[in-house]
């Protein structure tokens, strides 16, 4: 496995395993399975309602705690310096820990952006408390990234985003690399494109189906290789072990720079998720239970 050093020193898997839209019901199995294929970075969310699924398997993995990042999210509902800081406790009580690895803020809230402000003033908090190793943003544009620094004393570790061949968001990119935050890519493998795209999937892409080829490797394997040759975090999510068991079978090929070129140049400037620009309370938000 190969690892990534954040902004403050902590060290993480450069490739982990996402649990987004996995019912609670499948996670614990699913979970159990990334960790027995090897992966060791975990990532979930308040708002996937399963947090307590993924800690079942972690904690039943019989590993040791400190051999498993463990990264989750804050819902916008729970924005706030107060709310942020109960958030912590929901989603530690939830996953079973006393210390998450990664704590970020799911989105931006742009039409309350003084909310956004004070949940991250709660992460710095418990940065600086311990209670955290690393804290981070997702869904950050480049004007977000912008106004959270204007007030923030920590820059975010890492900022999550949806990044695949067909949605590479270069100036996202740019702008984390500017200010030394990592890029994390979620529906790193282009899944999204399959069930909101406007026609052709990325595991059906010619160019990509050519590369596979001629490494004896899947599109989704090509894919992933992409995320972790050009230093991108990568959290591929699947319920079927097989298919887990495959996307960590990554680390043993390397794509040529004209490859990596071609993966660059498939990008078509479509989204899959929601604009983060149209993020609103009133349209999003949903209560976060208790532990």
């Amino acid at each position: 496995m190969q690892h990534l050093t954040l902004n403050n020193g902590v060290t993480m898997p450069a490739l982990g395993f996402g649990v987004f839209q996995t019912p609670p019901d499948v996670t614990e199995q699913a979970v159990t399975s990334a960790l027995e294929t090897g992966y060791r970075h975990i990532d979930t969310a308040a708002a996937y309602a399963n947090e307590r699924e993924v800690g079942n398997a972690i904690r039943n993995s019989g590993l040791p705690r400190d051999e498993v990042f463990i990264e989750t999210k804050v819902w916008i509902s729970d924005y706030g310096y107060d709310q942020t800081l109960h958030a912590f406790d929901k989603s530690a009580g939830k996953l079973g820990v006393e210390q998450i690895d990664l704590f970020i803020l799911h989105q931006a809230l742009p039409s309350r952006f003084d909310l956004t402000q004070d949940a991250y003033r709660a992460l710095e908090t418990l940065l600086a408390d311990g209670r955290v190793r690393a804290i981070g943003v997702s869904n950050f544009m480049p004007d977000h990234l912008d106004q959270l620094l204007k007030q923030a004393s920590v820059v975010p570790a890492v900022n999550q985003v949806e990044i695949h061949p067909y949605f590479t968001q270069p100036a996202v990119q740019a702008a984390n690399t500017a200010h030394g935050i990592l890029t994390q890519a979620w529906s790193p493998i282009g899944g999204i494109t399959s069930y909101r795209g406007t026609g052709t999937s990325t595991f059906d892409d010619p160019a990509i189906t050519a590369i596979a080829t001629a490494h004896g490797k899947t599109p989704a394997q090509v894919m992933l290789r992409w995320h972790l040759q050009q230093g991108r975090n990568a959290i591929p999510k699947s319920v079927r072990p097989q298919r887990i068991a495959e996307n960590f079978d990554v680390f043993d090929f390397q794509l040529t720079p004209a490859e990596l070129e071609t993966l660059d140049n498939l990008d078509t400037g479509t989204r899959g998720g929601p604009e983060p620009t149209a993020i609103t309370l009133e349209a999003f938000g949903r209560d976060i239970p208790e532990a």
